[in-house]
């Protein structure tokens, strides 16, 4: 490995390299708090849920206490461990009531919308029983920006801005997000007392101070008041699950996602796929490799779509889909030269979330991510406990038989996906990519990067990206026009992102050498630091 040789002269970041423990995130104040908690002692699971806690108070648009998230924490040694902190539908989320209703689809900021947040049952649960230090700990890092305050970031000012009609729809959040009727600005000062106070006592109380008791109150009215089903029972019933993590092997490295109702499984298929072609190949042009990518995307996304839902309503064999029979059924219709037909898609679209990666310097790395769906979620904002719920349950769909038709204490299918790679059984990648529905591309893109062109981790992300998606395909602009010429000619739809296509962070582990790699996307805020 001969990582961090770039051109000095050009503009870039240089790799963050370490051996006392890494953190990669896309703020950089929740890089620094996972590195706070680094070097007082804290293992990685503790670094990552102390970052991304405090983006739920810094990155509000993007995540907090009102959303989901999924990670997976694997130990210097031995097989990752997966869990589910995604949120339910309400018990009374019956098909029929909706369609009696007279409506064909859930609107993103509507109380149907809201599904029981996950995060903060994960959060306890992981630091539990694998941290080692206190909620109280592990939490002060947001507690303390929520009650002193915060300036806000160039990237986030702009989201900020973008999105603040999320918030202006119900209007009960415009005081805490909008103060003074407007966006902050890069460089305002923030702060969120209301917020504040809720994660003060999920720091002294746990779980059931969010689940139970003043803050669940409110959220059941806030909800029932706009027309909603939520009950309290739904709430106090809310549990993040342990999963077994799925994965498949991809030039000698081992990739592991976390299973249905996460579209990790896609990212296998697309590596899967991909393992049949030579992309490390000094003859194939950029166009090839966007154009294999892009193929093997929608030959993933197609199953996904079709078959990845809650398992406890519609189980998935994911050893028959990633099969080598099935794998060479689906990569045999993989024309190299001619794009094959696009596919449209039905499910919502979505791309704020904040990923965090960690190593500790025991070598353990946690790869977590945690996200409201749409920018500020649903925008229903329970004013007295700063809670700010998210719309996942925008993206089940009211159709009889759907594998993602609702249904009571359902889980709807998710986009947020944590990657892990692994090396002779030890954890050597923590990584995501953000972007909603990008994200099973992204990981891959990263993987082949790294695999096949031998780019480090910085420059792996660093790399212009493509995302062959609901009929397009979408090129940075970075690609060259020549290079979307030939893309056009092969039957793609080319079309140029209007946005940076994912927000990546990597923390990469040399268990030979005892040294730590760091990688942050120059799309976001973020900065990789050493502990």
């Amino acid at each position: 490995m001969n990582w961090g040789n770039r051109d000095f002269m050009a503009p870039g970041r240089s790799l963050a390299v370490g051996d006392r423990g890494m953190a990669a995130t896309s703020h950089p104040q929740a890089t620094l708090a996972a590195v706070e908690m680094l070097r007082a002692g804290g293992n990685a699971v503790d670094a990552a849920i102390a970052a991304v806690a405090l983006q739920g108070v810094i990155d509000p648009h993007m995540t907090g206490i009102g959303g989901d998230c999924f990670a997976l924490y694997a130990p210097a040694s031995g097989k990752p461990v997966a869990i589910n902190g995604s949120g339910r539908a309400p018990g009374k989320a019956e098909l029929g009531w909706f369609l009696g209703q007279g409506l064909t689809s859930i609107a993103d900021d509507s109380p149907h919308s809201v599904t029981v947040p996950g995060a903060v049952d994960a959060w306890c649960k992981l630091a539990a029983d694998h941290g080692t230090k206190s909620l109280d700990e592990i939490l002060a890092p947001a507690i303390r920006a929520a009650e002193d305050g915060f300036v806000v970031t160039p990237r986030a000012g702009l989201d900020w801005a973008r999105y603040a009609g999320r918030i202006e729809t119900h209007g009960t959040g415009i005081a805490a997000y909008l103060p003074g009727g407007k966006a902050p600005a890069t460089g305002d000062r923030l702060n969120h007392p209301a917020l504040a106070k809720t994660l003060r006592r999920i720091a002294r109380e746990g779980r059931s101070a969010f689940y139970e008791g003043e803050v669940a109150d409110e959220i059941v009215a806030v909800l029932k008041g706009l027309g909603g089903l939520m009950e309290a029972d739904d709430l106090a019933s809310a549990s993040a699950d342990y999963v077994e993590p799925i994965g498949a092997d991809y030039r000698g490295h081992r990739l592991w996602e976390c299973p249905p109702n996460g579209q990790g499984v896609a990212a296998l298929l697309i590596a899967r796929l991909l393992e049949g072609f030579d992309l490390g190949d000094a003859s194939l042009s950029e166009a090839d490799r966007i154009h294999l990518l892009a193929e093997a995307t929608k030959a993933a996304y197609r199953q996904r779509d079709a078959l990845v839902a809650d398992p406890a309503f519609k189980p998935l064999d994911v050893e028959s889909l990633l099969s080598d029979a099935s794998i060479r059924a689906l990569r045999g219709r993989i024309d190299p030269k001619r794009a094959s037909e696009a596919a449209a898609f039905d499910m919502p679209v979505h791309k704020d979330t904040v990923y965090v990666a960690v190593a500790d310097r025991n070598g353990n790395v946690v790869s977590f991510i945690n996200s409201l769906f749409f920018a500020f979620g649903s925008g229903i904002y329970a004013p007295r406990s700063g809670v700010l719920l998210q719309n996942r349950g925008a993206g089940f769909r009211l159709i009889e038989g759907h594998p993602n038709a609702i249904a009571p204490r359902k889980r709807p299918f998710h986009t947020i996906i944590p990657g892990l790679l692994a090396k002779d059984g030890k954890p050597a990648m923590a990584m995501g990519v953000m972007g909603g529905q990008y994200q099973s591309t992204g990981h891959v893109q990263i993987l082949t990067g790294l695999l096949d062109r031998g780019l480090d981790i910085q420059q792996a992300s660093d790399a212009p990206r493509s995302f062959a998606f609901d009929g397009n395909l979408s090129l940075e602009p970075m690609i060259s026009r020549a290079v979307a010429d030939d893309l056009a000619g092969r039957g793609h739809r080319v079309i140029w992102a209007d946005e940076p296509l994912g927000g990546c962070q990597i923390v990469y582990v040399d268990h030979a050498r005892g040294v730590m790699y760091g990688a942050s996307d120059h799309r976001k805020d973020g900065i990789a630091l050493a502990a």
